[in-house]
């Protein structure tokens, strides 16, 4: 009989909202969390498609560094900075960034992919994001002969392929084109010289046939730069960085 008119009592009812109430702040203390973590440190992504080709596959999955602090910098700073890549290293660029985004339907976004697993978003982002290889920085001189570019560092002498200036090894795939393709567009594999600004930087696929790059968008903003790849961690027979 006690059991049942206990819910009615006043010390029941208070610690049954202070139980709630907790569980409310331990949620939203972990999405704080969660945020400032995907934000600013690391965050996930899947590869969708077959640019990288052939080092990297459709279907890979990446833990990535974030660069949202650096955002925070205005642009042209990192000519005074090290910049948080290098060449030859495989970066996430998001487009997006060159467009006005409201600020609550971003919160509302991030909100909706919290409580989903990442699996529904109420922006279609992915568009946006591209996962690319830097080739050049800011004040490198470039150029393309045969779908591989020639870089000469800023206050540098002589031009080195984009190989020979790499962290780490990589393989591209060259695709075949017609002897007498037109080479003034970007399918040609051949370009002229070329000399980047205080914040632009050149990305290219590794597959270079897909053009969906700075062959066809020109050298992109640092800050369009948000993230670097870090470590493959799916399929597990290719665990490892990339």
């Amino acid at each position: 009989m006690f059991d049942r008119w206990r819910k009615y009592s006043y010390t029941a009812q208070k610690s049954q909202w202070l139980f709630i109430r907790w569980i409310f702040i331990w949620i939203a203390a972990f999405f704080l969390l969660y945020t400032l973590l995907t934000s600013f440190l690391f965050s996930m992504r899947v590869l969708e498609n077959e640019t990288m080709q052939p080092g990297l596959r459709g279907g890979d999955r990446f833990i990535l560094s974030s660069f949202g602090l650096n955002r925070l910098i205005p642009p042209g700073v990192w000519i005074n900075r090290s910049l948080p890549f290098s060449r030859g290293q495989v970066v996430l660029v998001d487009t997006a960034l060159n467009e006005e985004e409201n600020i609550f339907i971003g919160f509302l976004d991030i909100l909706v992919r919290f409580f989903t697993a990442q699996q529904v978003s109420i922006i279609n982002r992915e568009e946006h994001f591209f996962i690319k290889r830097v080739i050049a920085l800011p004040g490198d001189e470039i150029s393309m002969t045969k779908f591989v570019l020639r870089v000469k560092p800023q206050d540098g002498t002589y031009s080195y392929t984009e190989f020979e200036l790499s962290d780490r090894p990589y393989d591209i795939a060259i695709p075949q084109v017609p002897a007498l393709w037109d080479e003034s567009i970007p399918f040609s594999g051949n370009m002229g010289p070329l000399i980047l600004g205080d914040d632009e930087c050149f990305v290219l696929s590794d597959d270079r046939s897909n053009t969906n790059d700075s062959r066809t968008w020109g050298p992109i903003s640092t800050g369009l730069i948000t993230g670097r790849v870090l470590f493959r961690y799916w399929p597990l027979n290719r665990l490892g960085q990339p």
